[in-house]
C-alpha cells in the first residue's frame, strides 16, 4: 500500500481481508465516526494479553506494562508529539479532563464552547455546580479567551463535523492571554493530519474509540513537555510513584520521570492492548492517504445523496470525516435506517453519515437509495 492514493480494489485487496469478522455482517455501516470497526488482529491482541496472566500470573505485568508502552508510542507518532511519556493512558477524554482540571489551582476560570461532546460539557457543568470552576459557555465562533485560566475546546465539532478554524491562532492568543489550551482532538486524531507540538497545546485528549479502531478504554490524555514535569493532579495514585513496585513510602512523596508523574492507580491493562492494532494500521496507511480517500468518499456520497434530492453538509476539507442532514427527525430517520440495515446515528438535529475505507462504492449507492427514501418520508 505504498501509492499516493488508495483505489477500492487496493483495499479490497490488502486491508478488508484483516477485517472478515466486522465484514461478514448484514449491514452498511455508515457510523465509522462513532465505533470504529476493529481488525481481526485485535481478538488476537486481546486473547495473548490474557493467555499470559494464564501462564505467568503476576509475570504477566511486566509484558502489560510493554504494550502500554508502544500504545503511548503510537499514539504519540499518530498526533505529532515527540515524547512517548507526554501521553498519559486514560479511559476517557473525560478522565483526562478531570486530572487538568485537579492540576489547576484555586477555582480556575473555565470558558469552552457550547458544541462540546457530552463527556467534557457534562463534567464542567458539574464541577461549575459544586463550586469548583467558573465557567463560560460560548458558541465556539464566539469564544473569548479574555480572562480565562483554561479554554477546552473540540478541533472538530462533534454534531456537525467542522473543523475549528484558526487553532493556532486561538492557541496563541490564549497564551498571550495568559491561558492554558486544552484540546478534544477525539474526532481529529487518525482522520486528519494532526501535530499537537506544532500546535503548542498544553493539554489534549482522545481515543481510540473512532477512527483508530480500538475501542472503548484506550483513551489519553497529552501533557506537554515543561507542564508535564512541573504540574502535579490530585488525580493520582501508586503508578505515579517513582518506583511502582518498590513498596516504599518517601515522604514527602516522590514522583515517576516525566509523563509517568501523570499516571493513576492500577490500569485498565487490556485497553491499551485491544487498541495497537488499530493504530499500527492506521499509521501504516498513513493518515494523510486515509483523509484523501475519505474526502473522495463524502463527495461521492453528497453526489448520491443530492440525486436523491437530499442536501448534505460536510462536503470538503472544512469538515472532519462525516457527512451531515440536518433534520428535526434524525432521531427517528437513523432508528428507521437501521432497521433496513444502514448503521448511521443523529445528535441533536443532526444525522451523522460516515464512509470508510471498508465501505465499498456499491454499497454508498444503495445507502443513498435507502437514506433517500427514509428522508423524504418525514
Amino acid at each position: 500500500m505504498s501509492e499516493p492514493r488508495f483505489t477500492e480494489e487496493q483495499l479490497r485487496h490488502a486491508v478488508w481481508p484483516r477485517f472478515s469478522r466486522v465484514l461478514a455482517r448484514d449491514e452498511i455501516y455508515l457510523a465509522n465516526h462513532s465505533l470504529g470497526r476493529p481488525p481481526d488482529r485485535m481478538a488476537e491482541d486481546v486473547r495473548a494479553a490474557l493467555d499470559v496472566w494464564y501462564c505467568d500470573m503476576e509475570g504477566a505485568w511486566q509484558f502489560w506494562l510493554q504494550q502500554r508502552e508502544r500504545f503511548r508510542e503510537l499514539t504519540a507518532t499518530l498526533v505529532g508529539v515527540s515524547r512517548a511519556d507526554c501521553i498519559v493512558p486514560k479511559t476517557s477524554a473525560g478522565q483526562g479532563l478531570r486530572a487538568v482540571l485537579n492540576a489547576l489551582p484555586g477555582k480556575p476560570r473555565v470558558a469552552t464552547s457550547d458544541g462540546e461532546f457530552d463527556s467534557l460539557d457534562f463534567i464542567l457543568r458539574v464541577y461549575r455546580e459544586q463550586g469548583r470552576i467558573d465557567l463560560n459557555l460560548a458558541p465556539w465562533r464566539e469564544l473569548s479567551v479574555a480572562g480565562a485560566d483554561l479554554i477546552v475546546l473540540s478541533s472538530i465539532m462533534f454534531r456537525t463535523g467542522e473543523v475549528v478554524e484558526n487553532l493556532s491562532h486561538i492557541v496563541r492568543g490564549a497564551h498571550v492571554a495568559g491561558a492554558l489550551v486544552l484540546l478534544d482532538v477525539y474526532h481529529h486524531a487518525g482522520a486528519l493530519p494532526l501535530d499537537l507540538e506544532a500546535l503548542g497545546v498544553d493539554f489534549a485528549v482522545g481515543g481510540s474509540y473512532k477512527y483508530t479502531r480500538g475501542g472503548p478504554g484506550a483513551g489519553w490524555l497529552y501533557v506537554r513537555p515543561g507542564l508535564i514535569e512541573t504540574m502535579r493532579t490530585l488525580d493520582t495514585g501508586w503508578f505515579a510513584k517513582q518506583d511502582v513496585f518498590a513498596y516504599v513510602r518517601p515522604d514527602p512523596p516522590e514522583y515517576g520521570r516525566g509523563g509517568d508523574a501523570w499516571l493513576e492507580s492500577t490500569p485498565p491493562v487490556l485497553a491499551p492492548v485491544q487498541a495497537l492494532a488499530g493504530l499500527e494500521l492506521t499509521l501504516e496507511l498513513g493518515v494523510e492517504r486515509l483523509r484523501a480517500y475519505n474526502l473522495a468518499q463524502k463527495s461521492r456520497l453528497a453526489l448520491l445523496l443530492f440525486e436523491q434530492g437530499v442536501k448534505v453538509a460536510g462536503v470538503g476539507d472544512a469538515y472532519g470525516a462525516f457527512l451531515t442532514i440536518a433534520h428535526p427527525e434524525s432521531g427517528a430517520i437513523a432508528k428507521h435506517l437501521h432497521e433496513k440495515g444502514v448503521k448511521v446515528d443523529a445528535r441533536g438535529e443532526y444525522l451523522r453519515i460516515c464512509p470508510d475505507i471498508l465501505n465499498s462504492d456499491a454499497e454508498l449507492e444503495c445507502a443513498a437509495r435507502l437514506i433517500g427514501a427514509v428522508v423524504r418520508r418525514y
